[in-house]
């Protein structure tokens, strides 16, 4: 198999599908938007699991580590530190079951008391508005294919000010050809997604104005809205006709986002051919409001911007500061000006002429260019925050679900994981402890109006809006809103889907930055406390459990594992108490794994795949110390999106197979020594990661990938000699570049002039 680099390139020609792994998923059909209301069965069960759990955790610290300290009270400094050490261990996990229990509750409680909204309220509340919505997706090096389905799933969104902005953040210039290819792909995207839509758009305007100019006539004015359905939805049946599939990501735009709407369009037409039938008389606004809803879903303005051709905005190199650049310019008028070869953008005043006028919106949308979003999320979800008692609800969104039919058992389990997250997060919302997951948003603007950070670098004024000081920028960004009094709302429905990494090295960059910053973030979460104490505002203590558990639970559940899998704690401390505490978290794990259409058995998958996953948690946890320590941003890194895969540093490659060789060295040594309890543990631990190295990482792979490696870490290439500067010859003064003296004073000059002046020095014999 192919071995792409970790920042991907635009390969020469479109690759081959990936080919579909034994055990990879069969099922291609998400999940329905609405999730099953729980049984009381299951709510019953719910909270038994949870009394299980902290009971067993006070058995087990009374009748094991109280007891052994009761009846041995000569033992020695080591038993004591073990003891302490395992107590530890076990606490801070079993602490982090309990509020995946507690989450999955409070889940279920939205499930079972969540109403729809009719549409015809949705109609009513949208008829007469005029706010709209800026959906900012952004993209750097992605497949073109992959952008292009996120493009359409924002642009077919119904709302009545849409504006879809592609934040292109590649470097505007380069030389590759291939690159230069696959980036003038990327730019006409939004070209293409204009002029498609072009047509029904005007027809839908068309007879919106005809409708509204004419007389009203019951019956023609119903055969008409009866014409325009049909033939919106042939229109949507003819594009998706149209369509090349490839891969499940393919088919899941097809058949979801453009046949989805067009299934709902047929089921209003439905009705309304019933409605004819039956003689009936749709009053004049509620026909209005039916041709509104043609009018917004297909109308939408598109267009690219590119942060990096102008030289007074921040160039970081991460998806936050690419969001901020855009977001500071909205409401302004903006003047294209030359800077002695630089561009620059300058603020223009009423009635001046302008290059780039960008439009302020109430509301923005941000959305990761491998993902996708179904019908009504915009309108939904814009509702929801415009609902009584929802005014200081700063974020929504539908925390994402993992795209179905995976062709790798390393996608299938890495997008079970995804799903669990899913209903995790929706519980957390119950508890008021929601942190906005970055893949896709609602955002209300004044609220980042509220957090903007404004400083000067180079002369030019440079605004964050959503930190960059981690790569966690969303987790951080929810403290600094909760910080101002706002609040985050996950909406109980799922409206959007994201992609999961399709191999291991590709993977890793995703979960390394995942648990990379969590630890910086927690002494914001302590400031954010003591200014809502300040305000005087409620703040419960499982609100706060569930916030610190989401942003350090990589870091101790990671070295939790280490010393468990590591360390031979003495027999008298083992306890089938702690298996029981741990027995609840497992059996909810499968039972939600079943209901998002995934097998009971993949917990023990899990379990597995997060074992070869444990020195890639580690290295984000590392990093994050590292950064606390030297005060440097660690750099951001993106996760490669393409369809070869992407080789695993050697390291993360090798651990796996020394865990796999301890665990059978620690396996012998207790049988040896009669160690029951830690053979069966580590007879588990070596059996799971085998098959996960095997079914996730691929022997042939692995072999590859620690051979790359080696060979990288013994060749070093040689430095070459630094090239001798070219001698400064003294410019007349037709040939001094005078813009770049008058703008830059002597930045770039001051060395021209200083060879020039040790030349007439030496010439004159100084």
């Amino acid at each position: 198999m192919p071995v792409a680099h970790p920042e991907p390139i635009a390969p020469a020609a479109d690759p081959a599908p990936r080919r579909r792994q034994w055990g990879a998923e069969k099922r291609s059909e998400p999940m329905s938007i609405v999730h099953p209301k729980p049984t009381g069965r299951k709510i019953v069960l719910g909270r038994l699991g949870i009394i299980t759990t902290i009971t067993a955790w006070i058995v087990y610290v009374v009748t094991t580590i109280l007891r052994q300290f009761a009846n041995n009270p000569g033992a020695g400094f080591r038993f004591q530190l073990e003891a302490a050490s395992y107590l530890t261990v076990v606490t801070f996990l079993t602490f982090s079951a309990l509020m995946y229990l507690l989450a999955r509750q409070g889940a279920m409680y939205r499930f079972r008391d969540h109403q729809r909204v009719p549409r015809g309220e949705l109609d009513r509340h949208f008829a007469r508005y005029d706010d709209g919505v800026t959906v900012l997706v952004p993209s750097y090096a992605e497949e073109q294919e992959i952008v292009r389905a996120t493009l359409w799933s924002a642009a077919l969104q119904e709302f009545p000010d849409l504006r879809v902005v592609l934040l292109l953040d590649d470097p505007p210039f380069p030389t590759d050809p291939a690159v230069i290819q696959r980036l003038e792909r990327t730019r006409a995207l939004q070209t293409e997604i204009s002029d498609r839509l072009r047509a029904p758009a005007g027809r839908a305007l068309a007879a919106l104005a005809a409708f509204r100019n004419g007389d009203h006539a019951p019956s023609s004015d119903l055969q008409r809205l009866i014409s325009e359905y049909r033939a919106a939805a042939i229109w949507l049946e003819e594009f998706a006709e149209a369509e090349r599939i490839e891969d499940h990501v393919d088919e899941f735009f097809v058949d979801l986002v453009v046949m989805g709407l067009a299934r709902e369009l047929r089921l209003v037409l439905l009705a309304l051919e019933a409605a004819a039938a039956q003689s009936a008389e749709l009053a004049p606004e509620r026909i209005e409001e039916l041709h509104l809803r043609l009018v917004r879903t297909f109308s939408v303005k598109t267009e690219t911007f590119e942060r990096k051709r102008y030289a007074n905005l921040s160039h970081e190199a991460n998806k936050a500061m690419n969001l901020n650049s855009y977001i500071s310019l909205m409401g302004q008028r903006w003047a294209v000006e030359d800077a002695a070869g630089d561009t620059v953008l300058r603020q223009v005043r009423e009635g001046e002429d302008a290059d780039l006028d960008v439009p302020d919106t109430r509301y923005l949308l941000t959305l990761d260019a491998d993902s996708q979003l179904l019908r009504d999320y915009c309108l939904r979800l814009v509702y929801f925050l415009e609902s009584p008692g929802n005014e200081r609800v700063a974020v929504t969104q539908t925390p994402y679900s993992a795209f179905r039919g995976a062709p790798t058992r390393i996608e299938r389990v890495a997008g079970a994981t995804t799903d669990i997250q899913h209903i995790l997060h929706q519980g957390m919302t119950y508890y008021g402890a929601t942190f906005w997951v970055g893949a896709n948003a609602v955002i209300r603007k004044e609220a980042l109006e509220d957090i903007v950070e404004v400083e000067t670098v180079g002369g030019f004024e440079i605004r964050t809006y959503i930190q960059d000081r981690t790569v966690i920028e969303d987790t951080e960004s929810s403290i600094d809103l909760g910080a101002h009094g706002w609040k985050l709302a996950n909406y109980p429905e799922r409206l959007s889907y994201s992609a999961t990494p399709p191999d291991f090295g590709s993977l890793v960059v995703q979960r390394r930055r995942w648990a990379n910053g969590g630890l910086l973030i927690l002494p914001k979460l302590w400031s954010q406390l003591v200014e809502r104490r300040r305000r005087h505002e409620r703040i419960l203590v499982r609100e706060v459990f569930m916030k610190v558990n989401y942003m350090a639970s990589i870091a101790w559940a990671s070295f939790g594992l280490v010393f468990l899998l590591a360390y031979p704690y003495d027999s008298r401390l083992l306890s089938p108490v702690v298996f029981v505490a741990a027995l609840p978290y497992f059996l909810a794990m499968g039972s939600d794994l079943r209901d998002c259409g995934h097998r009971f058995s993949d917990i023990f998958r899990i379990y597995g795949f997060n074992l070869v996953m444990l020195p890639v948690n580690l290295a984000g946890v590392f990093k994050s110390m590292q950064q606390a320590l030297t005060g440097e941003k660690i750099p951001f890194v993106r996760t490669p999106k393409v369809k070869d895969r992407t080789a695993a540093p050697a390291l993360y490659v090798l651990i796996p197979y020394l865990m796999v060789a301890f665990s059978l060295l620690t396996l012998y040594r207790d049988v040896m020594a009669g160690n029951w309890g830690n053979a069966a543990f580590a007879a588990l631990n070596a059996s799971l990661a085998t098959y996960a190295i095997h079914s996730y990482i691929g022997i042939k792979n692995s072999l590859v990938d620690i051979a790359l490696g080696t060979i990288s870490w013994l060749y070093v290439e040689p430095k070459k000699p630094k090239p001798a500067e070219p001698a400064v010859i003294p410019k007349t003064a037709e040939e001094v570049d005078f813009s770049s003296i008058l703008y830059h004073g002597d930045r770039r000059l001051n060395r021209d002039l200083r060879g020039s002046h040790d030349r007439r020095r030496r010439a004159s014999g100084l």
